[in-house]
């Protein structure tokens, strides 16, 4: 897994995006006490339920391995 040039960035823009896009669903409520690892645990199931994203083999799975999956989705979101 290579690192993106930017992927500090590209992980909070998909934050933004991956909470608007749960809430606006109306599958959660994010609320501010939420922790950042919380909130892309959950963005990352969201997108994998709606097939938005290819899962990662259930042994791959970590926080650093959802951050770069979240990282990729956002930098072909359009805003």
């Amino acid at each position: 897994m290579k690192k993106l040039k930017n992927e500090k960035e590209l992980v909070k823009k998909a934050i933004t995006i991956g909470v608007a896009y749960c809430e606006k669903r109306g599958a959660v409520q994010f609320e501010e006490t939420d922790s950042a690892h919380e909130k892309i645990e959950y963005i990352y199931r969201m997108l994998v339920h709606d097939k938005l994203i290819q899962p990662l083999p259930e042994v791959e799975v970590s926080q650093q391995s959802m951050r770069h999956k979240l990282a990729l989705w956002a930098s072909k979101q359009k805003l």
